[in-house]
């Protein structure tokens, strides 16, 4: 098995240094460096991406809900909390995720204390939250 990478990594290395010491030039079409262009700008004005959530509770208790907001900060203060109120229903939500996956995490960690929750799709997470997240 060894005498079938040997060969393999000689080549791979040979063709890594023989580029050295030469110029890649790239030449692009107008429009496609202005197609890039723009699709910087748009992407560098955006604040929100779309993401995951755990909700939490959903209740018509501001206050209840604002009570279990501190409880659950106290609990996991490196996990991002945030509510949404959608009427008549505040709506408790923890983390941040891009992925389904690292919220499905979250969700598990959080299950040991609370039952009931479950992933929520949201599209309107901050990009500083991603960072805030576990």
């Amino acid at each position: 098995m060894i005498r079938t990478f040997i060969p393999l990594i000689v080549f791979l290395a040979a063709f890594a240094f023989s580029g050295q010491g030469q110029n890649i030039i790239i030449h692009e079409e107008t429009i496609v460096a202005q197609m890039m262009d723009k699709y910087e700008e748009i992407n560098t004005e955006k604040t929100f991406v779309d993401g995951w959530r755990i909700q939490l509770l959903a209740t018509t208790d501001r206050q209840r809900m604002e009570s279990e907001k501190r409880n659950l900060q106290y609990r996991y203060p490196s996990v991002t909390v945030n509510w949404v109120h959608s009427s008549p229903y505040y709506k408790l939500r923890a983390g941040a995720f891009i992925s389904k996956l690292e919220a499905l995490r979250l969700k598990y960690i959080l299950s040991q204390d609370y039952s009931g929750i479950y992933l929520v799709k949201d599209d309107k997470i901050k990009k500083e939250e991603l960072l805030d997240s576990l």
